[in-house]
């Protein structure tokens, strides 16, 4: 989901697995086996992230049609599409929040950014979803 390119997704994940592995003894146990796995391969995408380029975090707002409710229509190969289709700065803040379950101030700290602006990234992020959703939508009801 934060890396494309399907080789440096498995790079990562090599690498990840290798931090756990070289770091197992400074597990703790106060949480889970897993949720402490998934925080070591998030950082390790972020890190490459920060590293291979700038991350962008827009500030322009957004004009959509809002929907009466969320149609659950679509594939799941729709939804991830839209995901990817998010500039780099929101489909990051969105899959960290909606996806990881991460709260905003755990992602302010994790990118380096004040809570206020995860907080208008995911907004922004959910309002380009919708209006995907609604040209979705529009095509399969042929208005569009």
């Amino acid at each position: 989901m934060y890396i494309k390119d399907l080789q440096h997704a498995e790079d990562l994940m090599l690498t990840g697995f290798m931090k756990v592995f070289t770091s197992i003894k400074n597990f703790e146990d106060k949480g889970s086996f897993e949720g402490w796995i998934r925080r070591i391969m998030i950082n390790e995408c972020l890190s490459k992230i920060r590293s291979s380029k700038k991350i962008h975090f827009l500030e322009d707002q957004v004009e959509v049609h809002q929907l009466d409710e969320m149609p659950n229509n679509l594939g799941i190969e729709e939804i991830q599409n839209a995901i990817d289709n998010l500039p780099e700065g929101y489909k990051m803040i969105f899959n960290l929040y909606a996806i990881e379950g991460y709260k905003h101030k755990e992602i302010a700290e994790m990118l380096g950014i004040n809570e206020g602006t995860s907080k208008s990234q995911l907004s922004n992020a959910r309002k380009m979803l919708q209006n995907e959703i609604n040209k979705i939508n529009a095509y399969r009801n042929g208005t569009e």
